[in-house]
């Protein structure tokens, strides 16, 4: 998992270690779990995504990989969880559900050398801690800067 204060380069940072692994080979599946859905625009054809939020909003039931994971090109598979407008809702709700899903789907099943999930990290909702917590990450790497509120964010 990628953590990192909103606006310090975290989707481009991990963008690029997730198109510089599939140039080499390796399959990757890039999961953007920011209410922003930006993980992925450096990746992906059409902007702005669907996310599964958006899809579970709507009363989207039983939904599968080809609902959710989009074409990053080869060796790429993108996820966009999305979320609520700011100011309304909890974003950080989105990261359980999306885990439920992805378990549903079978999705680590797959054949993916590298799972990155680009977290938002500014935030004090546990739920942005899931990928670490349920350990679907065997590794977290933060993203900062010099500036005091990054390395205070980091520091949360």
């Amino acid at each position: 998992a990628i953590y990192g204060k909103g606006g310090v380069g975290k989707s481009t940072v991990v963008s690029n270690l997730t198109a510089t692994l599939a140039q080499m080979g390796r399959r990757v599946l890039q999961v953007g779990c920011d209410p922003k859905r930006d993980s992925s625009r450096n990746l992906i054809k059409t902007f702005p995504p669907i996310t599964l939020m958006d899809l579970l909003s709507a009363g989207r039931t039983g939904l599968k990989q080809s609902d959710i994971v989009m074409d990053g090109g080869e060796n790429v598979d993108c996820i966009e969880v999305g979320g609520p407008k700011p100011g309304v809702g909890c974003a950080g709700r989105g990261l359980g559900r999306l885990f439920e899903e992805l378990e549903e789907m079978n999705i680590f099943d797959e054949d993916y050398d590298y799972i990155f999930y680009d977290v938002l990290g500014d935030v004090v909702c546990g739920g942005f801690a899931v990928p670490m917590r349920s350990g679907y990450a065997e590794e977290v790497y933060v993203v900062t800067s010099g500036e005091f509120m990054s390395l205070y964010a980091a520091n949360n």
